[in-house]
């Protein structure tokens, strides 16, 4: 396969150590560019716009044809532009061109998802074949070929295989949210995240030989930070061992001693049990816990585990500070300093299937770590303020622990 020659820089490194002040210096300084800046959080858009005022970032809004016509009017004046992936997710065909023939940079705060899977029945997708509405090529790519089809998927399932990123994998649709067509439509590409090498894009450049550099950041001054070819990772992280605590306790936690125990498929039989009993326990540990052990209240409490188990875990004392585990684009959980992690993660078995058939390694248990790090980073944590939290699950717990003791000896993972 040709290596596919994008400008694409990945800055990845820990919280706190500077990846958004560093953009902001190189947009405020680079005024010979164009940036688009694409963030999970509304804040984070108003703080650029605010700390680059000399640079007139410009939110689109919607002016009664929708933010994408707005967005299309400001990248046809060239401004530049500060907004959240939820609008970036909605592109088409016209903005890429808009993009590159503005010779835009991008800087895109944490990774997309660049895939998910379609929910359409496998039954609907043998008809979809069968009856040559579509059709399916040798590299698992989906062609739509009936044109005059007028049925239920027109509406849903037809642009999307249209813009020729559906793959039909082991009876599951799969749609790359972000094709290559995306990065290659900018001039250079920086990605402020941390874990990259876990996450499904940078399995996706693999899988593409899409060639990429790791970048970091210093400190310039107290306020301000750059980037630069070798990282620094910043002195607080040797502390935070001594700031996040893991309980410890031998009767609450073997309910996780299994590999796969409070793992999604995990749940899913324990459902099925009509008395339910380890999903009482696991309830019973979580009421004891925010109520003997953290004597902690409401207001200070934050737990999670797979939405559609959250009902049988809910009680009294902590079910409206629920966050979804995979949360990234929230910062409203900074004041909870009393957590409970109640899933044991792992890649979509799916995904990993496929990956794994195109020779990409996928790091099942550095993917755990770091959907868990950007859970915990929710909380009060992201302001230095210790937190006490529990882990029943033995694997998740262990990584954890093992993650912030390389911290404490200046080393990352």
């Amino acid at each position: 396969m040709d290596v596919i020659i994008i400008q694409i820089k990945i800055c990845d490194s820990i919280m706190g150590s500077g990846k958004t002040q560093s953009a902001i210096y190189q947009m405020k300084n680079d005024k010979s560019n164009k940036y688009i800046y694409i963030t999970p959080y509304l804040d984070e858009v108003e703080r650029i716009k605010e700390q680059c005022k000399d640079r007139n970032f410009i939110s689109p809004i919607n002016k009664g044809d929708g933010k994408l016509d707005n967005l299309h009017y400001h990248l046809g004046n060239n401004q530049n532009i500060a907004s959240t992936h939820a609008l970036f997710k909605n592109y088409n065909e016209y903005t890429l061109e808009l993009i590159k023939n503005g010779n835009y940079k991008l800087i895109l705060d944490e990774v997309f998802d660049v895939v998910e899977k379609l929910n359409v029945h496998k039954d609907d997708i043998h008809m979809l074949i069968n009856e040559k509405i579509i059709n399916i090529e040798e590299n698992h790519r989906v062609q739509w070929i009936d044109e005059n089809y007028n049925g239920d998927f027109c509406n849903y399932l037809k642009p999307m295989v249209k813009s020729n990123n559906v793959i039909l994998y082991d009876d599951y649709l799969l749609l790359w949210t972000f094709p290559i067509e995306v990065f290659q439509s900018f001039k250079e590409v920086i990605i402020l995240t941390y874990l990259f090498d876990a996450q499904i894009q940078k399995y996706y450049y693999d899988m593409n030989n899409i060639k990429f550099e790791y970048i970091g950041t210093k400190k310039i001054n107290e306020s301000t930070y750059c980037f630069t070819k070798e990282p620094e990772i910043p002195q607080y992280t040797k502390s935070l061992i001594n700031k996040i605590h893991i309980l410890n306790d031998i009767k609450l936690n073997c309910i996780g001693d299994y590999e796969y125990a409070l793992s999604a498929s995990w749940f899913k039989r324990e459902k099925n049990i009509r008395q339910k009993p380890l999903i009482k326990k696991l309830k019973n540990n979580l009421q004891n816990v925010f109520t003997n052990k953290f004597k902690s209240s409401s207001a200070e409490n934050m737990w999670t585990t797979y939405k559609d188990y959250k009902g049988l875990l809910s009680g009294k004392g902590y079910t409206s500070g629920f966050l979804s585990y995979n949360i990234r684009s929230t910062n409203e959980y900074r004041n909870k300093t009393h957590l409970a992690y109640c899933t044991n993660v792992y890649f979509n078995p799916y995904l990993k299937k496929y990956f794994l058939d195109h020779n990409v390694e996928v790091k099942e248990d550095k993917f755990a770590l770091s959907e868990f790090i950007q859970w915990i980073w929710r909380s009060a944590i992201r302001d230095g303020k210790e937190i006490w939290i529990y882990v029943p699950s033995k694997r998740m717990r262990a990584l954890l622990q093992d993650w912030l003791n390389n911290l404490s000896k200046g080393s990352s993972i």
